[in-house]
């Protein structure tokens, strides 16, 4: 019962860190320092932990959507409670920081991974370092400092300078080799060598930069893992003013993010090089076993060819050929890909889930279809019709001209009939009136012949 309540005083005082924020937040805020998000339970340790540290940064919770102030910057770091802190504390504070001592210069190299300090006083380079670090904050640290505060060992060209301290050393600043200031700040701001993953990656994308990746798997190490990412770690800090403008290195656990970003199977263990800019990925032709393979393969990379290594007499080069791509191919290979993924992932999860999405969308168009493929059009009916009744029409038309052919042919052999039994009756009334004639004739000579007797 008592750990119970300890519990609950523990959950109690945790929620009390973080406050319920409605609309009248943007009025009411004042000039006061708020981290507003929507992240459980990491949100509420977020809370206790900047309490706790006595920060001046107030954690609360709303739509975030619906506020935007003056200065109101977006988290795009990893959703941890520690990365979360830091993000909190770097932009509450300063854009730019003033470093007023020695010690104080070595406590912040000493904390920060990567720092950047501006060493002068007031000129046009201050003004482009302020806005950019206005711009960058939500990255990294940025500060000023007085060359006198600075180690022996850290040799400026000229005052003022730039400069980026990082992988226990440090860089300067050069405008005619670097370009602009905000461009090179983008670039410097990652180490030299960093353990990937897809949201650093993603990251990385706008740096520009290539991405030479060694794909292991760290909870199953092997001699040839070992070796890649040893190489990659030393192409970085050994080799670095020679590809340090162009690459970033670094090692990623596990293919399955690269595997999805290239629609394809890398091996594991496996060195890899990625355009991100573009989509692009570079594999060697053959296990890189030793420094220099690896040197030629980032070569020919670079500038497309590489001199391979071997007797001298046997000298030939290679050329890194660039897969992948965004052309409209490879969009309509991601889009079909992507829809793979998502289909296979869902019936992984739940086939029966996976059965009832698709299969009864897929149940319904067949019909469909199959609906539209064995039904008569409209128009075909009507001209069916048409057809039928013309037709029939014409049909009539030749049975009324035959039967009126038949009445002509019946009244014309009527009459034949009639004209030849005519002529028949004419002819025996003649000979009737012949006969009677003789007859008359007869008497007559008759009665003479008795008056002369």
């Amino acid at each position: 019962m008592a750990m119970d309540k300890a519990v609950l005083t523990c959950a109690g005082l945790l929620l009390a860190y973080v406050e319920d924020l409605d609309d009248t937040f943007k009025d009411g805020r004042g000039d006061e320092v708020w981290l507003v998000e929507k992240l459980e339970p990491v949100w509420q340790e977020v809370g206790a932990e900047l309490k706790s540290s006595g920060s001046l940064v107030n954690v609360g919770k709303m739509d975030a959507t619906a506020y935007s102030g003056d200065l109101a910057y977006n988290y795009r770091g990893a959703r941890t409670k520690d990365d979360i802190i830091e993000f909190a504390n770097r932009v509450a504070g300063p854009v730019v920081r003033s470093l007023p001592s020695k010690q104080m210069f070595e406590h912040v190299v000493g904390r920060h991974n990567v720092l950047f300090v501006y060493i002068g006083g007031e000129s046009p380079l201050k003004e482009k370092y302020i806005e950019v670090a206005s711009e960058l904050i939500v990255f990294t640290y940025f500060f000023s400092a007085a060359e006198d505060i600075l180690p022996k060992e850290v040799t400026l060209q000229e005052i003022p300078s730039v400069a980026v301290f990082k992988d226990g050393t440090y860089f300067l600043y050069d405008e005619y080799r670097d370009g602009e200031l905000s461009s090179w700040v983008n670039k410097e701001r990652f180490l030299g060598y960093l353990a990937i993953d897809g949201f650093t990656l993603y990251e990385l994308g706008e740096t520009g930069k290539l991405v030479a990746i060694a794909v292991i798997d760290e909870k199953n190490p092997t001699e040839e893992s070992t070796r890649y990412k040893a190489l990659i770690h030393r192409l970085a800090t050994e080799y670095r003013d020679h590809f340090s403008r162009d690459f970033q290195f670094g090692h990623m656990d596990g293919n399955d993010y690269i595997n999805g970003l290239i629609m394809g199977e890398v091996a594991v263990p496996s060195i890899i090089v990625l355009n991100t800019s573009n989509d692009q990925y570079f594999l060697p032709d053959e296990p890189l076993e030793t420094m220099e393979q690896l040197l030629h393969f980032i070569n020919s990379v670079v500038d497309g060819s590489a001199q391979v290594s071997g007797p001298r007499e046997f000298i030939h080069y290679t050329r890194a050929m660039a897969q992948g791509g965004d052309s409209m191919f490879q969009r309509a290979k991601r889009v079909a890909y992507n829809a793979r993924s998502t289909v296979m992932s869902v019936f992984r999860s739940s086939p029966l889930l996976g059965c009832f999405l698709f299969g009864l969308p897929l149940g319904i168009i067949s019909l469909m279809c199959y609906g539209i493929c064995t039904a008569e059009s409209d128009d075909g009916v009507e001209e069916a019709e048409v057809l039928k009744t013309e037709e029939l029409a014409e049909n009539r038309v030749n049975e009324e001209e035959e039967e009126e052919e038949g009445v002509d042919e019946g009244w014309r052999g009527g009459t034949e009939l009639q004209g030849s039994g005519g002529e028949e009756e004419e002819e025996e009334e003649e000979e009737e009136e012949e006969e009677k004639e003789g007859e008359q004739q007869h008497e007559e000579k008759s009665s003479l012949d008795k008056k002369v007797d």
